[in-house]
């Protein structure tokens, strides 16, 4: 049996399959590249209002609403504002199965995934399945603006 020069040019199962792989690999990268916006419960965040602050700033303390909140999910804080003046943050990030928790809503932050609430005030779980407290992340709240970190 001879082999024509026609089935030598063309490329092999095994490369073909591998060029698909690797095509399918470089497109989903691609599409996951994007810059993730945060998940907000309150209003957009902080603008360039000369307000004091630099790389960890998060918002300005107008942006919190009142017996609400603020998850920045792609910073790993959700900043409450559960009485007028009071700023607290703890982790995005619910203790139960480590969801990005999503809303902050009627003095519960909330994860979409199982239902667990914890209280917009202490972190405390107000709801499970999650048994154990948000962790408090420090902020400093100076000049209109909040920033993580002390």
């Amino acid at each position: 049996m001879s082999t024509s020069q026609d089935d030598e040019a063309r490329p092999g199962r095994r490369t073909v399959v591998a060029a698909v792989g690797a095509a399918s690999v470089a497109a989903a990268l691609t599409a996951c590249g994007g810059r993730p916006e945060p998940s907000r419960s309150g209003t957009a965040g902080p603008a360039d209002d000369g307000m004091d602050g630099g790389p960890d700033v998060l918002a300005r303390t107008a942006d919190i609403p009142q017996g609400g909140g603020t998850v920045f999910a792609d910073r790993g804080v959700v900043v409450t504002q559960p009485e007028s003046g009071a700023f607290k943050a703890f982790s995005s990030k619910c203790t139960h199965q480590g969801c990005t928790v999503a809303s902050v809503s009627d003095g519960t932050i909330n994860c979409p995934c199982h239902g667990s609430r914890f209280d917009a005030a202490t972190g405390e779980v107000a709801a499970g399945p999650a048994t154990r407290p948000l962790p408090a992340r420090e902020i400093k709240v100076k000049n209109g603006s909040i920033t993580l970190g002390a």
